[in-house]
């Protein structure tokens, strides 16, 4: 044998001990509201689960597997509680990365919120289906001037200006096009938000932001302050996704606080708004404990003015940016099972007909999910299993460990709840995978917002 191989043994795939993972429900045919969106439930009779009255089978039956239901009533409201919490004095810009088609920008017009975008696809989105420029935030740590040159000549509200490369990128661009862009400096405090390593973003060590430390950011204000071709509107903070504690938020604010009291000393400027980003996090399983959005403002206007207060600052207009919040909850991904293969003394590895290319938060963060049998109630006893996808890979797994019945068979659809944010627009072709559509729903009635993918599509892109 290689001395570089191993026999892999039968605990190979990782098999949490006995009392490791969280022991089943009492009943798994309940849905626990706070994972599942607002318009969610079982119905009585069938014990078939619904969404905005409509009964999963008959959605499978017409829009196939997988595919992503959204919740659209859920989603508007989610969006109308963060513009409540916060009210005029302060700005939310929905983060479209989480999730954006031309639908959902509609929406969030119509609701009142902004939008963070941080590509060119994204903004060309945003404007296409009706954002107003002015309420458009540009991010991104390396745009194009391509990218920066559209979103100044479209007139956008604000770029957050990511390096001190891109401070003279778009100031160049602006006194070219004849205008002067607002923006804001994002800067990195140094805060350590308790996530994942590739999600926390307010560390030094990372490719996002400038500096507190060593002066850095002080020397960005500098020269932007002294180009004509921009309008420094305030510092722009964002410590990472996924976050449940407040107390990263506060020391984050004290440090810009801080720095806005030295710009004010330095250059006799009190910049007008900061904006603490987003993060917030969900629920993806019962363990998981979200704050509410008019907790989360209270809690963010109190310290940033009791941080002014300390620094004699008049308090700037608060900026949030919350994305996973708002379309997390609001979207279910549904899929067929089609093998179903027991390991003896292991666990029971269900197999369904998406996996890594509909949701690859699984293998890049080893992120925690719910799943549940849905096209019918089963009184059937708990089986341990792990809830995998159809793609040549070993960490192909959609749910890590999880109970479902023990009759779950071929056919059997399943639900895996809170896949709104970064599963369909995270989503890939491996292995020439279609990726799926994603269906709102609201008030018994479901229509396309974004189609299934073909296999026209795929050979349309392929001209060699």
């Amino acid at each position: 044998m290689s001395r570089s191989a191993h026999p892999a043994g039968p605990r190979h795939a990782d098999v949490f001990p006995e009392g490791h993972y969280t022991a089943p429900a009492d009943d798994l045919n309940a849905l626990d509201e706070k994972v599942w969106a607002r318009t969610v439930e079982r119905a009585e009779d069938s014990g078939v689960v619904r969404v905005g009255g409509i009964e999963v089978t008959r959605l499978a039956e017409e829009f196939g597997t997988p595919a992503y239901f959204l919740d659209e009533a859920d989603f508007r409201a989610r969006c109308r509680a963060w513009a409540d919490a916060f009210g005029t004095e302060a700005d939310v810009f929905y983060a479209g990365k989480a999730f954006l088609s031309r639908a959902v920008v509609r929406w969030l017009k119509e609701e009142g919120l902004n939008l963070d975008v941080c590509s060119g696809g994204e903004l060309t989105t945003a404007l296409d289906a009706g954002m107003p420029a002015e309420r458009i935030a540009f991010h991104g740590n390396n745009k194009s001037e391509s990218e920066i040159r559209r979103a100044v000549g479209a007139g956008v509200g604000r770029i957050v200006l990511d390096s001190f490369q891109e401070i003279v990128r778009v100031a160049h661009i602006a006194q070219e096009l004849g205008t002067r862009q607002r923006v804001q400096i994002r800067v990195t405090v140094g805060v350590e938000a308790h996530t994942h390593e590739f999600i926390a973003t307010a560390h030094e060590d990372q490719k996002f932001g400038i500096a507190l430390a060593g002066g850095q950011a002080a020397e960005a204000v500098r020269r932007a302050l002294k180009l004509d071709g921009l309008e420094l509107i305030g510092i722009h903070s964002h410590i990472g996704s996924q976050i449940f504690d407040m107390a990263g938020f506060e020391v984050s604010a004290r440090r810009v606080v801080q720095l806005l009291a030295e710009v004010r000393d330095e250059h006799g400027v009190e910049l007008p708004e900061i904006d603490l980003g987003g993060g917030l996090g969900i629920a993806y399983t019962s363990e998981d404990d979200p704050r509410e959005p008019h907790h989360i403002a209270k809690s963010l206007t109190e310290i940033v003015t009791r941080e002014c207060e300390a620094a004699k600052l008049r308090t700037p207009r608060i900026s949030v940016e919350p994305g996973r919040a708002i379309v997390g909850p609001t979207a279910f991904t549904l899929y067929e099972v089609g093998t179903v293969k027991p390991l003896e003394g292991l666990r029971t590895y269900v197999s369904v007909d998406g996996g890594m290319s509909d949701n690859i938060r699984t293998a890049l963060y080893d992120a925690d999910y719910t799943v549940a049998l849905v096209s019918r109630r089963s009184d059937a006893e708990p089986m341990l299993v792990r809830v995998v996808g159809k793609h040549c890979e070993s960490g192909d797994i959609v749910v890590r460990d999880a109970f479902l019945p023990a009759d779950t068979a071929p056919g059997d659809l399943l639900a895996v709840p809170a896949t709104g944010a970064y599963c369909r627009s995270m989503a890939s072709n491996y292995n020439h995978a279609l990726r799926p559509p994603v269906v709102a729903v609201k008030d018994g009635a479901a229509r396309v917002i974004v189609r299934r993918e073909t296999e026209e599509d795929l050979l349309r892109l392929d001209v060699g």
